[in-house]
């Protein structure tokens, strides 16, 4: 079977980032505008968002793995790149479809849900409370880790069980945001951070951009050491 063109794999990417973020993000709107505005995000709250971003990644995977991958993380594109499995032009390509894709998810919310999504701060990320800029970059880390070692481990790796991806790699990210989404927000992806503090400074909203180098900086240190060990623990390359 002929491999979809780059222009198909970028719009998949593109639309799998747009629902990502606006289902993912989306939530997190919920949360605060509808459902507990008097406490921010509560733990029903929090479940309510980690089940939401699982089952956007969830359905993404098995509606759009077999035309671009699913990727929707310029963190993953990063580390399948500097592992030899994506050509540079690929993840360029790939990453500007992700970026453009998680904007317009969050113009989107903007257009249904006025400026009073710019007010609860587009469901962007930010340090918790008493977090430092290294802390949070560590929890970054470390939660991309477990998501690409998840994605080495049940869609990059050859051998393991087909049909589980989806449901595998949607499950870590629920898991993730349960456990650090009160501490840095649990991005985990430079493109779900982006479109929505984008949005917000269009939209005349404040947010400090230095703080947007954490779910840079985090994401891609903790997915190139989660390839980078697996590849080496499991012998991958030699199945490939």
């Amino acid at each position: 079977m002929p491999q979809p063109t780059l222009a198909k794999r970028c719009l998949a990417e593109l639309i799998g980032t747009f629902v990502l973020v606006f289902l993912g993000t989306g939530s997190v709107l919920a949360v605060v505008l509808f459902l507990a505005p008097e406490k921010g995000v509560d733990p029903a709250g929090l479940f309510l968002i980690g089940f939401a971003f699982g089952v956007a990644v969830l359905a993404m995977i098995y509606a759009f793995g077999h035309i671009s991958g699913t990727h929707i993380n310029p963190a993953v594109s990063i580390s399948l790149w500097a592992t030899g499995r994506l050509p540079t032009t690929d993840m360029v390509a790939y990453v500007v479809s992700q970026l453009v894709g998680a904007f317009l998810a969050s113009v989107v919310l903007i257009i249904i849900l006025g400026t009073r999504a710019v007010d609860a701060g587009m469901g962007g990320t930010a340090p918790g409370p008493d977090v430092s800029y290294i802390q949070a970059i560590v929890s970054e880390a470390a939660a991309t880790f477990f998501l690409v070692l998840a994605i080495w481990g049940v869609a990059v790796d050859k051998r393991a069980p087909s049909g589980w991806a989806g449901a595998a790699i949607g499950l870590v990210v629920a898991a993730d945001i349960w456990v650090t989404g009160a501490w840095t927000g649990a991005s985990m992806n430079p493109a779900r951070s982006f479109g929505p503090l984008l949005a917000l400074t269009c939209w005349g909203g404040n947010y400090s951009w230095g703080d947007f180098w954490i779910y840079v900086i985090g994401p891609i240190i903790g997915g190139l050491l989660a390839a980078v060990v697996y590849d080496f623990v499991s012998d991958v390359k030699k199945v490939e």
